[in-house]
């Protein structure tokens, strides 16, 4: 069987992985409601590797609507939340890739992003649900958010040096330009 060669076909597996890891995140117990390990993230960093812009936002924009289809949250603040973290996240991600190229680890990536992510969605907590009382939450949701980064941006890093699929992938990507 032969790798999908088409960017558009490396989103839509990209995407269908980032459901599943969706779906198996919302399963796992949190001591706290907003408290995600956002495993779901890591097709997205991997995609921040060799998939054009335009792709990974598509990657984002489906990640998202999925997300709010499956768990019923499309028509809510928390798929506004969801909405303004995943793209400010994207385009901090974007932007630090392509500014430092190979001089910037997707550890350091993974951390900016869920920066990015978490604070965009602590000021839209403040001015839609929870006033000031969104400081108080502020702490372990930044804590959990740099923690969880941290490790997925290491096994992003570890999985891309290693898997066959992305050697393939990103040969065909090179035999297609």
């Amino acid at each position: 069987m032969q790798p999908a060669t088409k960017q558009t076909d490396i989103v839509a597996l990209l995407a269908a992985v980032a459901i599943f890891l969706s779906s198996i995140e919302y399963a796992i117990p949190r001591p706290l409601p907003f408290l995600r390990l956002g495993i779901a993230n890591l097709p997205i960093l991997i995609s921040l590797r060799f998939l054009k812009i335009k792709y990974i936002f598509l990657l984002i924009g489906l990640k998202v609507l999925a997300q709010g289809f499956i768990f019923g949250t499309l028509f809510s603040h928390v798929f506004i939340f969801s909405f303004c973290g995943g793209f400010s996240s994207g385009i901090v991600m974007i932007i630090l890739i392509n500014l430092l190229k190979k001089n910037v680890s997707l550890i350091g990536v993974s951390i900016m992003g869920a920066f990015a992510s978490n604070s965009i969605q602590l000021l839209l907590a403040g001015l839609i649900a929870y006033g000031s009382g969104a400081l108080f939450i502020a702490p372990p949701f930044l804590l959990v958010g740099t923690i969880s980064a941290t490790l997925l941006g290491a096994f992003t890093e570890t999985f891309i040096k290693k898997s066959r699929w992305v050697k393939e992938v990103l040969a065909c990507i090179r035999k297609s330009n």
